[in-house]
């Protein structure tokens, strides 16, 4: 009967130990959410306005430096990742001015180092377009990589073979990809050794320990037609639906006039979210304040959102409806 006792108390005492036991701190955040199966809320990173003509340009505020506008993203607390989509378009004209912004984050103190090492935010980045040039973007990844990113994002994916390229060259090659040995300043940014940064630095969850998460965005009907064997790779982070990208997919402007087919757009939407819980995939969007409870009642709990009050708003809500109070994980 003691014996029973004891026993009890012990299981008691495990049990209990367990329930407040603290989730497990990691260098990505994003990891750290999404192995908690909460929501993850993303910002774009801010940037200066494209400006006007005469008076308007006249009076509009001079431009700010990368380093004040990393100020400005690492003092926004509620996201746990930045977000750039400058490259997705031309990688060579836009990734001189992203490195500035990322030099801006290292030296705005975007790296915490107690009670143990971790980014104050992930950061992540378009890629272009894989499939025209697999090699080069092997490359490109690598650049990106290479300044100490936290995630690249596929865009306009279309079959499998173009996330298992992308992902390889997210994954040095002691990890089975193609990622070159060369690190750049990412362990640096990191805040780690070159040895610790290439333990690291894989993808989760393919790895348990990886602190790298891979965003993929099927925004075609050419994706939609292959999105099952795209959502069946291993190793994507979040799928996405390219909400924006599809909503012109689903405008004809035959005859001039622009007609919506907000039908076929929306089913597109479930199709992708559909594929996510099939394979059991966090799904991702790109939500406002408008929508945003709608879709994380719907099964989304990834979110990429503008910078600026809206977008606060946005972050605002979505929180408070996935019960992640301010400040939670960060």
């Amino acid at each position: 009967m003691r014996s029973s006792v004891l026993f009890s108390i012990a299981i008691t005492t495990v049990i209990g130990g367990l329930a407040v036991q603290k989730p497990q701190r990691r260098v990505n955040p994003v990891v750290e959410v999404l192995a908690q199966n909460k929501p993850v809320f993303g910002v774009y990173a801010p940037r200066n306005g494209r400006g006007g003509r005469g008076a308007a340009a006249a009076d509009a505020p001079p431009p700010k430096s990368a380093a004040d506008l990393a100020k400005e993203a690492l003092g926004y607390p509620n996201a746990d990742f930045i977000f750039d989509g400058s490259m997705e378009g031309n990688h060579e004209r836009a990734f001189p001015a992203f490195a500035d912004f990322m030099k801006g984050l290292a030296a705005a103190g975007m790296v915490e180092k107690t009670p143990s090492l971790r980014l104050h935010h992930a950061m992540y980045v378009k890629t272009q377009e894989i499939a025209p040039d697999p090699a080069a973007a092997r490359v490109r990844i690598g650049q990106q990589l290479n300044e100490g990113v936290s995630g690249v994002v596929f865009v306009g994916v279309e079959s499998a073979d173009e996330v298992k390229a992308g992902l390889a060259a997210m994954r040095f090659k002691s990890q089975g990809g193609t990622r070159d040995d060369n690190v750049g300043n990412a362990p640096a940014y990191w805040g780690m050794s070159e040895a610790d940064y290439k333990k690291k630095a894989d993808v989760w969850p393919l790895n348990p320990n990886g602190e790298l998460v891979n965003f993929t965005i099927v925004e075609s009907k050419e994706g939609l037609k292959h999105l099952r064997e795209i959502a069946a790779v291993k190793g994507i982070g979040v799928l996405f639906p390219g909400a924006g990208t599809l909503r012109g997919v689903f405008t004809d402007t035959t005859g001039g006039q622009r007609k919506f087919d907000q039908e076929g757009w929306e089913n597109a939407i479930q199709q992708v979210l559909a594929a996510c819980k099939e394979f059991k995939v966090p799904c991702g969007y790109p939500a406002t304040a408008n929508d945003i409870e709608t879709r994380m009642k719907q099964g989304f709990s990834v979110f990429i959102i503008n910078w600026g009050d809206a977008g606060f708003k946005a972050v605002d809500i979505g929180r408070q409806a996935g019960g992640r109070v301010e400040g939670d994980n960060k």
